[in-house]
């Protein structure tokens, strides 16, 4: 019953497929099951949901199209790699969604694009355009130009972000096992499927386990960690074994199938669900232990004076990781002003911002409506 009433106000769905379910055993794309989960894509849109797919993959069908034994471990061979797969990639999912009367279309996303505020509503815009025209939207991110300092982590990450970006109302996982159990069924006989996860504690967190396989970035822990970010956005997850015949019917019927995960406690706007989990942080503000309490308990702006130290170098209008004095992150939120500035301001009141700088941008360090209690 809790299924079916969370189902019956999703509209826009995130598909997230992968790599273990899209390839076979010696690692090729596996096109009988691509067109299997292209019908259930098929099947949604004929109900009247919108689908968006995150899909992995392309340095799964480059490395199979190049013939190589192994994954790439170079930054220009994995981009290289990921350039011959991709167009595979692609390939495969136009033949397998014509028969339905369904057109794709290729989405690269690098983390700068959804980092900057104007480009991901750009890519927000873009995404509605192409659901408007009944197109279905297949995003990875962007390998062939990507580095360490850009990158998303893995696609189980990236498909968390996209739920808002495209402002979906359900985050669907598709992956190699049935869903979260609690231990890995590989190695523990006992390992049960946990069918409902109405809050990710620390014990779900530690039968996530952590290591993926040889062809995908990505284990268990990432999934859960996923759902834990479109939870915050007020999303639910459900976790499905991918090559599952009519498994993604099943999951919007509402059938108890994989493993639900609930959002998590009081969600956050998308603006600050951006400031949270998209943008990466330049830098670290260690406050005192009132201040801590202000912004936790009360909900307040971070002022200068419970500002002990600064860490980092970056520029006003930065991201930074807001800290206890034990160095422990809580909070991240947009800065007003620069590491340099901070240094100076540090312990001291608001209204001797413009004595120390000679200028003043306001009396905050962190306004509130910038700042995102973790």
């Amino acid at each position: 019953m809790m299924r079916t009433e969370i189902l019956k106000t999703v509209k826009r769905i995130v598909i997230k497929i992968g790599s273990r379910v899209l390839t076979d055993d010696s690692g090729a794309l596996d096109a009988a099951v691509i067109a299997q989960i292209c019908g259930g894509i098929a099947a949604l849109r004929d109900s009247g949901l919108q689908v968006v797919v995150v899909s992995s993959g392309a340095i799964a069908a480059g490395r199979s199209e190049l013939g190589l034994a192994e994954r790439p471990r170079t930054i220009p061979q994995k981009q290289a790699v990921a350039a011959v797969g991709q167009t595979r990639l692609m390939h495969a999912y136009q033949e397998a969604l014509a028969p339905h009367g369904l057109k794709a279309a290729q989405v690269l996303l690098t983390g700068e694009d959804l980092g900057s505020r104007q480009r991901f509503l750009n890519a927000r815009s873009t995404l509605d355009a192409l659901l408007d025209f009944d197109v279905v939207p297949i995003i990875n991110e962007n390998d062939t130009v990507v580095v360490d300092e850009i990158k998303f982590g893995d696609n189980d990450n990236l498909s968390a972000l996209v739920t808002n970006v495209s402002e979906a109302h359900l985050l669907l996982i598709l992956t190699d096992i049935e869903g979260l159990f609690t231990g890995d069924p590989r190695t523990d006989p006992d390992a049960r499927l946990v069918p409902l996860v109405r809050s990710i504690t620390r014990d779900i967190e530690r039968s996530a386990g952590g290591t993926g396989s040889g062809i995908g970035t990505g284990g268990m822990a990432t999934k859960v960690a996923a759902a834990r970010k479109a939870g915050k956005n007020g999303v639910p997850t459900i976790l499905i074994a991918g090559k599952q015949p009519g498994i993604i019917e099943a999951a919007l019927r509402g059938e108890p199938v994989g493993t639900l995960f609930l959002p998590g406690g009081d969600g956050v706007s998308r603006r600050k669900h951006w400031i949270a989990y998209t943008l990466k942080p330049s830098g670290r503000v260690m406050i005192d232990e009132g201040a801590c309490n202000v912004l936790l308990k009360k909900g307040k702006s971070l002022l200068p004076s419970g500002v002990v130290r600064v860490e980092g170098r970056f520029e006003r209008g930065a991201c930074v990781r807001i800290c206890g004095k034990d160095g422990k992150e809580f909070a991240r939120g947009l800065s007003d002003y620069s590491a340099t500035e901070i240094s100076l301001l540090a312990g001291k009141k608001s209204g001797d911002i413009e004595v120390i700088l000679g200028y003043r941008y306001g009396d905050v360090i962190v306004h509130r409506d910038n700042l995102v209690v973790l």
